[in-house]
């Protein structure tokens, strides 16, 4: 690698694995998570669209989306 001594070796290392060996690596990891009481539970994000407060919004009046339509000619 050209920039080696910008990179840790631990990264060097990781780099060096094959796809096979890193999705291996991969599952260890999630494995160890879920073992020392991880959860794969999403964490609430009022800053998503996805947000169940943000989906829960009032409509418009007319049934809408309240925003208006301009035409052009």
């Amino acid at each position: 690698m050209r920039a080696r001594w910008m990179i840790d070796d631990e990264w060097l290392d990781w780099y060096r694995l094959t796809a096979a060996e890193r999705w291996s690596e991969t599952q260890k990891l999630w494995s160890f998570y879920l073992a020392v009481g991880g959860s794969l539970d999403t964490e609430p994000d009022s800053q998503s669209p996805f947000d169940t407060q943000f989906a829960q919004r009032t409509r418009a009046v007319d049934g809408g989306t309240g925003v208006r339509a301009v035409r052009r000619r």
